[in-house]
């Protein structure tokens, strides 16, 4: 089965892919994939062989071109984490207003011209329920009437072996002519857990302490000056837990290279790291006594880790040159490798795709 990787960013649907090819045997080749992002794309290329694949670039301009579009090879599915920004919580809101929000249309000229079997998409769960139901009401019938059966859940990355709470609607739709299914998360869900784990590809943590290395540069510590701020608990205006040591951390933003903000990223002191989990100074400390101790920031390895890309992953993009900052903007924008692992093994296993 062919597939085409939209909005392609480091390559999260693909990894799901090439691991259920080696895991089932059941053959997912990437034909082309579309990224504008020059070091999302150096860094899809040190980690995957793209040999021979179509590099499209930006969708907006290639679907323009009917040339190039003429030239894809066929392909059953179509995959897309679609900009989100436009549709979350932390953004504005501005929905199909807004430039990006404007990329699903483009997804549907894909679709229009080509027609795949299949289509797998991913965005925030605020997509469910932003502008009172209308946006997702307005993509479920552009792929209706494109021919397609609709069906879509919010799934979080920690029910699929993921430390995180990362909460994301996965749309999945599937020609008409094939026949009605059954998705949601749960059955997922329960199709994931009878996984024998120790036949499976995946990277399985339970928590975070799983992926925290014991030792890091120097560099991903906090400053004496910055570990206050980031362990209160907001202002006068907003307040909120600063809570550091999570054992399933919380969500990786796209902004999290910023790494200043109270309440919103991942901090970890080397207490809890060197005691294997077991020591939990947050519970037995004030935050001035907290703020006396070495307290640390994820490194991009350990975000791309959280997001169930291999060991390897990070190392590879920075030996192609990719800075921390831009890792860190990846792995926050990227798709959960393993809940897009989960829901393709239940669409195989019971024959939806097939």
């Amino acid at each position: 089965m062919n597939h085409v990787e939209l909005f392609a960013g480091v390559g999260g649907f693909r990894r799901a892919m090439d691991l259920i090819t080696h895991d089932l045997g059941f053959i997912i080749l990437t034909i082309a994939y579309s990224e504008i992002d020059k070091n999302a794309i150096t860094t899809y290329n040190a980690n995957y062989d793209t040999t021979g694949e179509v590099a499209m670039g930006n969708i907006v301009e290639f679907v323009k071109d009917t040339r190039a579009m003429g030239t894809l090879p066929r392909y059953e599915l179509l995959s897309g984490g679609f900009p989100c920004q436009t549709f979350s919580m932390m953004g504005g809101q501005e929905g199909f207003e807004e430039e990006r929000g404007q990329m699903f249309f483009r997804i549907m000229d894909m679709i229009n011209a080509r027609h795949p079997r299949y289509v797998l998409l991913e965005n925030v769960k605020n997509l469910m329920r932003h502008d009172g139901g209308n946006t997702i009401a307005v993509i479920r019938r552009e792929l209706e009437q494109a021919g397609y059966i609709v069906k879509m859940d919010v799934f979080n990355s920690n029910d699929f072996g993921l430390p995180q709470k990362r909460n994301r609607a996965i749309i999945f739709a599937r020609r008409r002519h094939l026949g009605n299914f059954e998705f949601n998360a749960d059955l997922v869900r329960n199709a994931f857990a009878q996984i024998d784990r120790d036949n499976c590809s995946l990277n399985f943590y339970d928590s975070t302490i799983d992926v925290l290395d014991r030792q890091v540069d120097e560099k991903y510590y906090l400053s004496e000056r910055i570990k206050p701020t980031l362990l209160s608990d907001g202002s006068a205006g907003f307040r909120s837990n600063s809570e550091i040591d999570q054992v399933v951390a919380r969500p990786l933003t796209a902004t999290m290279h910023k790494m200043h903000r109270a309440c919103q990223d991942n901090y970890y002191s080397d207490l809890f790291i060197q005691s294997n989990g077991e020591d939990r100074p947050s519970e037995r400390m004030t935050k001035e006594e907290l703020a006396r101790i070495p307290i640390r920031k994820l490194t991009p390895k350990e975000a791309f880790l959280l997001q169930g890309f291999p060991n390897n992953f990070a190392d590879n993009a920075g030996l192609a040159r990719v800075a921390d900052g831009a890792m860190y903007k990846q792995a926050g924008n990227a798709v959960s490798v393993n809940t897009i692992y989960a829901v393709l093994y239940y669409l195989i296993t019971n024959r939806i795709i097939r």
